[in-house]
């Protein structure tokens, strides 16, 4: 298991387990942590999953490829360097200790 910390807009944190082959998205519903929407389901298709990595975890993730790249146009506020969709984030036991927070909406 991975442990990954969700940290709402308004700086409410949320440390919770997450088994391998999951995605991040997917380990925030399944516990429901608010801030991340999905509407798409996790098929990329939107960014209602966008968060901010921490800049520590920045280097460590797998970089965006070019389908993340375009929905992350449409995320509200994106950073160059820190947004990233939950839904292309699989979780791996190198995950354990990501720091992720939510933006002030999803859109």
């Amino acid at each position: 298991m991975a442990k990954i910390t969700y940290i709402e807009h308004n700086g409410t944190r949320h440390q919770i387990e997450v088994r391998p082959g999951m995605t991040v998205m997917e380990g925030a519903r399944d516990n429901g942590i608010p801030g991340i929407d999905a509407d798409c389901g996790g098929a990329c298709a939107c960014s209602t999953c966008h968060v901010y990595v921490a800049p520590e975890w920045t280097d460590k993730l797998p970089p965006v490829d070019p389908m993340e790249q375009d929905m992350l146009d449409f995320a509200y506020k994106p950073d160059p360097e820190r947004s990233r969709l939950t839904c292309q984030l699989k979780v791996t036991e190198a995950l354990d200790g990501l720091v992720v927070q939510m933006p002030e909406r999803q859109i």
